[in-house]
């Protein structure tokens, strides 16, 4: 897992082509993690499975009751596909906006 901090969010990457090795990494080291906005960046893993995004629903949820945002960045995902708690973005730059509307969000008591 290569993990990289800014001011406003955390963000991970794979370091090899297992997305399930990845989950069950993240969720051994969660406390690490549970109180800080997520960006999980699934870009340069191709051909992403909608099974293997929906893994991340559980701690999806967790952040949303703990108040942090939590936002995968899969390129080539109908996102229709996928259950509504989970934020999907195709670049970076949209993941961030994410979690631009999701602080506003909180400010307004959503």
């Amino acid at each position: 897992m290569f993990i990289s901090k800014t001011e406003n969010y955390t963000l991970l990457k794979l370091d090899n082509n297992s997305v399930q090795n990845f989950y069950t990494e993240l969720k051994n080291r969660y406390s690490e993690f549970e109180k800080e906005h997520l960006i999980i960046n699934f870009s340069e893993k191709i051909n992403i499975q909608i099974e293997e995004i929906v893994l991340f629903l559980e701690i999806s949820n967790q952040h949303l009751k703990n108040g942090t945002s939590f936002v995968l960045i899969c390129k080539g995902i109908n996102i229709d596909n996928l259950p509504e708690e989970l934020n999907v973005a195709p670049t970076l730059t949209e993941a961030i906006d994410t979690l631009e509307m999701d602080a506003i969000e909180r400010d307004l008591g959503f």
